[in-house]
């Protein structure tokens, strides 16, 4: 088995480790370059080395997240899969410090304040328990009541665990699930077995994902990973018996992704838009060469149903969440047609957010693309089938994420999925109506190009700003929001479902969840803002918004609710933060723009601001606000 397989493979690996070590200020940018290409176990731990002894080096404004420090607590010898992590990490532009407990000693580190682990002072948890201590007491003797008792046991210290995780450190958690690594006793009807320990890992295992899901706990699939790779691809029997590693070090770089995939989706640095080629990538054959009727797609061929499986992943990408737009270098007209008129064609114009066919270079077609959708560059996956397009959009457009492509493109949904691209914790509604919500608002651009002025542009789109209080309906959304936006995002402070919880539940705090809506179509929840009372001071602790909404009016609207809700608790004086980091720049002077008063400014970019209610006078907009 390949791991990371979907990586451009690193040939020159060695020379360029070597050169690292020496590129002084450069060294987390080129090593965050290597670590975008396939290395195996001993090259990732090198390349983890040298980035240790230099992290103290690294500008913050070089991180695309702020840092985690994330404890890896289990009951087996995990020492091998910091490094894997560390760099998998590394290759989302993540610095990751890690920490593992003593040898069976994760209870009692939790447990106690005094510990290792609490110095450590963690933001992430990942516990990774290996199956023979879980099943310790199952053997083939036990009744099924006996092997219900046992689940139920392992269940508890696990829930233990996670309850001692959040009393003493309030974090994310994840947890790994177990590897099946016993051979079985009964054969194809293991589960007639009650106290079969290879059946036990498959109930626990199901156990855990409910368990998660009712605890707000984020699963590392390992079980998943295993059953798709095979067993011995992940584990290896003489190793655990000479060291109790369960995940073989050779497993390493692909457990550490599975790992940092999690870790990035909490950032917000989850991938948001798949780019695609067309010719060779969705279809088979040269549109403008071939016609219509000459491509190859469906029809019976082995070749073109694998095309079909391309085009049905992807379109199941997009009922997720996921956008999706088309580069291609062919004449528009012709690179349209299929799209409308192929019988075969499983993608639709109506899936397609945004659409460049031209004979522009790829790479200009791909900045348009995320200027034409508002996000990032580094939002973007391409999918292309040709090495030189891959390679080129590599070199000029590194944040951009470039899979190698298989010559068999039934192959390549596997890619997509295996890479991880576009991990999420959780879906919502919205989520599902992105693609709409994206085609809307080319709609609302063609608006603005046809009004003669600004004002009649946003008087014409009849907008309506829906404001209520975080409550348990929209909690998944608020969190998600939270945890992904980063551009419009004055301080990126990250919060999880209990810290939401808690926000509705303190009389001196208040969180605002923002739904605009206009003559073309539901915008979705687009912003976020938290606020908490001390004295007669209005702290906003945090303000985001969806860039798609920018240049509406939306942040005087905003200010004004926030204000009249100040007001309302008692609060004469509103204070806004400003924290940079590496994406929100956009925002370095929101607040002053507001008609707040700068009171602090230091070195690192932070700020202060001030608005006395008092003498507040709110922004006429054409936005008409209303309590949802």
């Amino acid at each position: 088995m390949q791991h990371l397989r979907w990586l451009p493979p690193a040939a020159d690996a060695r020379a360029r480790l070597s050169a690292l070590d020496r590129a002084g200020g450069e060294v987390w940018k080129q090593a965050v370059a290597l670590a975008g290409t396939r290395l195996d176990f001993v090259a990732t731990n090198r390349l983890d080395a040298i980035v240790q002894r230099h992290q103290g080096a690294v500008p913050p404004a070089d991180l695309a997240a702020p840092p985690v420090r994330l404890a890896v607590l289990g009951s087996a010898t995990l020492t091998h899969l910091h490094a894997p992590i560390r760099v998998a990490a590394l290759r989302r532009g993540i610095s990751v410090t890690t920490y593992e407990n003593d040898y069976g000693q994760y209870l009692q580190e939790l447990l106690d304040p005094r510990s290792a682990l609490h110095e450590f002072r963690p933001n992430a948890i990942l516990f990774s328990f290996d199956a023979r201590s879980l099943t310790q007491g199952v053997h083939a003797a036990l009744d099924a009541e006996a092997a219900a008792a046992a689940l139920q046991a392992a269940e508890a210290l696990i829930l233990q665990c996670w309850q001692a995780a959040r009393d003493g450190f309030g974090c994310p958690l994840m947890q790994q699930t177990v590897l099946d690594s016993f051979p079985a006793l009964l054969g194809n009807n293991e589960h007639r077995l009650p106290g079969s320990r290879s059946w036990f890992v498959h109930e626990l295992n199901a156990s855990l994902r409910r368990l998660a899901d009712r605890h707000g706990v984020d699963l590392v699939a390992l079980d998943q990973a295993a059953a798709r790779d095979g067993l011995d691809a992940w584990h290896d029997p003489a190793l655990w018996h000479r060291s109790k590693q369960e995940v073989s070090p050779a497993a390493g770089p692909a457990y550490g992704d599975l790992v940092a995939r999690l870790i990035a989706a909490r950032a917000g640095r989850s991938y948001k838009c798949l780019v695609l080629d067309l010719d060779n990538t969705l279809w088979g054959g040269v549109v403008g060469d071939d016609g219509l009727e000459g491509i190859v797609i469906g029809q019976g061929s082995p070749l073109g149903e694998g095309f079909v499986a391309v085009q049905e992943y992807a379109r199941e990408l997009a009922r997720r969440g996921v956008i999706l737009a088309v580069c291609s270098k062919n004449d528009e007209a012709n690179a349209r047609e299929p799209f409308e008129k192929h019988p075969d064609m499983v993608l639709r114009p109506a899936d397609i957010a945004c659409f460049r066919a031209n004979w522009d270079d790829k790479a200009a077609n791909i900045r348009a693309i995320a200027a034409e959708l508002n996000i990032g560059l580094d939002a973007l996956v391409f999918l292309d089938d040709n090495p030189f397009e891959r390679n080129l959009i590599r070199e000029q457009l590194p944040m951009v994420a470039v899979p190698e492509v298989p010559d068999e493109p039934a192959l390549v949904p596997a890619i997509l999925a295996d890479a991880g691209y576009f991990e999420s914790l959780r879906l919502t509604e919205d989520d599902r109506l992105r693609t709409a919500q994206y085609q809307e608002n080319r709609a609302r651009e063609q608006l603005r190009a046809s009004s003669s002025d600004i004002e009649g542009y946003l008087r014409g789109l009849d907008m309506k700003l829906i404001w209520k209080r975080f409550d348990p309906v929209g909690q998944q959304r608020i969190v998600q929001l939270i945890n992904k936006t980063n551009q419009f995002n004055l301080t990126t402070r990250r919060y999880t479902d209990e810290d939401v919880a808690a926000i509705m539940a303190d009389p001196d705090a208040f969180g605002l969840q923002l739904r605009l809506l206009d003559r073309f179509g539901d915008n979705g929840i687009i912003g976020i803002v938290i606020g908490r009372k001390n004295d007669d001071l209005l702290h906003i602790d945090t303000w985001l918004m969806s860039c798609r909404v920018l240049g509406r009016q939306v942040e005087p609207a905003t200010l004004t609710l926030i204000a009249d809700l100040s007001r309302e608790m008692g609060a004469t004086r509103l204070r806004g933060e400003y924290i940079p980091t590496k994406k929100n720049g956009m925002v370095r002077d929101h607040y002053v723009k507001l008609g707040f008063s700068l009171i602090a400014s230091e070195p690192d970019g932070r700020s202060l601001a001030e608005l006395d209610l008092a003498g507040f006078v709110p922004t006429p907009t054409f936005i008409q606000m209303t309590e949802g």
